[in-house]
Parts: structure tokens; sequence; C-alpha cells
């Protein structure tokens, strides 16, 4: 299948080919090229990949979503998915990572794969002096913000989410880390159901990096989770 919009591609050591698409991707095609790339994995026809992308303004529900999260369903496209969680927003200035990996040949182990995913995220924003942190009741990566007036306590706010599938043991879907995107877009739905908690972004954090720093931070910590397959044999 050909993507319409511009690429640049390169192959890493571990042979995880990574794709970088540098204009927003209709989600449609995106979720159409996933499919065609597993099965091509599963049937050893194709490398593993990671697509690094944008998508246009859009909503997401996943396969656990409460229909009364959405709070303005005619404001952007609505997608259902098949990745587990429920709505997300995706959108410009936002670093979306399709995963798709193997593993038949690494660990099938779904709860492993989902932790390797989490402790990737943190590593890379390290990269750019952000702590983030996870936590077993709620998905996602959170950093802690400072009160925000007199008598206040300080507070968490998301800055990625992650959202998984499986198919015959090789994975689809993947991660977003907010770099500039526009965080009202996110009042526009609950985000994975947590409406206690807020939703940050790098750059609200006062880390103006480019997302192609986040793309190189990315590449840079994927061996260190995801090592190549040789050497886990």
């Amino acid at each position: 299948m050909s993507l319409q919009s511009p690429l640049s591609q390169s192959s890493f050591a571990s042979g995880v080919e990574w794709i970088i698409s540098t204009a927003p991707v209709d989600y449609q095609q995106a979720l159409a090229f996933m499919d065609t790339r597993v099965a091509a994995i599963r049937a050893g026809t194709a490398s593993e990949a990671v697509w690094l992308l944008e998508h246009p303004p859009l909503y997401t529900a996943g396969t656990s979503a409460d229909p009364s999260e959405l709070v303005s369903p005619d404001r952007f496209d609505v997608f259902q998915t098949g990745r587990g969680g429920r709505y997300t927003y995706h959108g410009p200035g936002q670093r979306i990572a399709y995963v798709m990996l193997d593993l038949r040949l690494r660990s099938a182990d779904v709860r492993a794969y989902v932790h390797n995913l989490e402790k990737w995220v943190i590593s890379s924003l390290a990269d750019f002096g952000i702590t983030g942190t996870c936590h077993d009741d709620r998905i996602g990566i959170w950093v802690e913000r400072p009160p925000c007036g007199p008598g206040t306590v300080n507070r968490e706010e998301k800055i990625a989410a992650i959202g998984v599938r499986i198919r015959h043991w090789v994975t689809l879907h993947g991660i977003s880390i907010n770099v500039n995107p526009d965080l009202e877009h996110f009042s526009g739905i609950i985000p994975c159901g947590i409406a206690e908690h807020g939703v940050t972004s790098m750059h609200d954090l006062g880390v103006k990096s480019p997302i192609a720093e986040v793309d190189d931070a990315l590449k840079r910590s994927f061996e260190a989770v995801f090592p190549p397959i040789q050497d886990i044999r």
C-alpha cells in the first residue's frame, strides 16, 4: 500500500524499519496501512516497523469507550478503533508512534509489552528533563505539576497516551506524546475516561523542542527497551 503523505524511511540496527510521515495522515489510511503491514510481518514478508506520524484533529474510541465521555460529538470526526482503552484525541503537534512488533520473536506477554512502551516513553521524555511516571490504576504517562494556587496541592497531568492491539501476537497502534498540540481540543472528550486529571504537553511544560528532536529521542531510547531480535533468541 502506498501512502499519500510524504515519507522518509530508514532502517534501524535491530532490523526494525522506521517510517516518518512529514504531513498529517488520514486515520483510516493509517489503519489500513497497519493492517497490511501487520499481516506481512506475521507472514514473514516484511520487517517490524515503527511509524512516526501526526493526524488531523480527531477523536478515537477504544473498545472500552463510554459514549457519555464524548462531550462534543460533532466537533471532530470520531473513529471506532480496535485498540484497548477509551476516548483519545489526536491532532497536529502530537507525535504518534504506531509500533508493529512480532511478539512471537520477543516475549508473548501483553502486560510486559505495555510496560515496555511505558519505559520507552519515560526514557525518551527524560532526554528533555521531563520526569514521567506511570500508575497501575490509570494508563498513560503522567507528570507532576506544582500547585495552581494557595491552598492547592501538586497535581498530575497526562503527557502521553498508550493504546495497543495485538493480532496473532503482532502489535498495532502504540503511543502518542503531546509535544505541542492544541490542549483545548482535549475538552471535547474525557480523555481515557479520567476526569480528575488534566492533560499537558512538552511545550506547556516549557520544553519547546520540535517534533524532529522527539523523534531522535524515541529512536535513541528504543533499542534499550526493545533489543534486536537476534539478541533475544
